[in-house]
């Protein structure tokens, strides 16, 4: 195999996908350690959670319209492709290396909608002692306290468990010559020339800039349906 020394750098993340990520990682463990010191933090934890609802609407927009390789559409594979690439039998134009491989896009995918889940409980939750969810008073009490128990059980343990898989696989890449989270931090991968580059332009960014806005307002909006 060709060393990643020869190859010249190639643009695979963009700079919205990029903040976006580093964005999240802080913001989720602002809400675990929020979580776990309670009573005035949960006022924190639940401004995190906004903040995290604009970052994944954000990223489900910017996973339609971004750079090429932030695109659920290039890291969205058939079994058969999956299948295949388990087996280690890697073909012209696959370019699992490049963005997300399949299993890396499994992690994406996951993450993406446990987080969602565990944003949507939170909005409707009530621990029935200091802490109420802006969208509570819409759902049956019933209902509140159920999406209470699995935000602060299941949820939050399954979320925990993902997050652990997520940097063991950063660290067995890392053991295996392959580092993942400098190109997360430069944009960049020693690539092939033949593969092309995502879209990190200033036009790009302004539309990034736009959207983001946007998805902010939404959660400040979702937010005030609660006072």
């Amino acid at each position: 195999m060709t060393s990643d020394v020869k190859h010249p750098p190639v643009r695979v993340w963009d700079l919205q996908t990029r903040a976006f990520h580093w964005l999240l990682a802080t913001a989720v463990i602002g809400l675990v350690i929020t979580a776990k010191v309670g009573g005035n933090a949960m006022i924190w934890h639940m401004r995190l959670g906004l903040v995290v609802l604009a970052l994944l609407s954000f990223r489900i927009v910017w996973g339609l319209v971004g750079g090429r390789w932030s695109r659920f559409a290039s890291f969205t594979y058939a079994p058969g492709t999956v299948w295949r690439y388990l087996r280690g039998d890697h073909r012209p134009g696959d370019h699992f290396e490049v963005g997300h491989s399949p299993l890396g896009a499994f992690s994406v995918f996951a993450l993406i909608a446990l987080l969602l889940v565990q944003v949507g409980t939170g909005l409707i939750a009530d621990d029935e002692i200091a802490t109420i969810g802006p969208l509570n008073r819409y759902v049956a009490t019933a209902t509140g306290i159920a999406a209470t128990g699995w935000h602060k059980g299941y949820g939050q343990w399954i979320l925990l468990g993902l997050i652990g898989l997520h940097i063991v696989a950063i660290a067995v890449y890392k053991l295996r010559g392959k580092n993942l989270v400098t190109p997360m931090i430069t944009g960049d991968k020693p690539l092939p020339a033949s593969v092309p580059a995502t879209q990190d332009s200033l036009a790009n960014r302004g539309l990034a800039a736009v959207l983001l806005l946007a998805c902010a307002a939404l959660a400040v909006w979702i937010a005030r349906l609660g006072t």
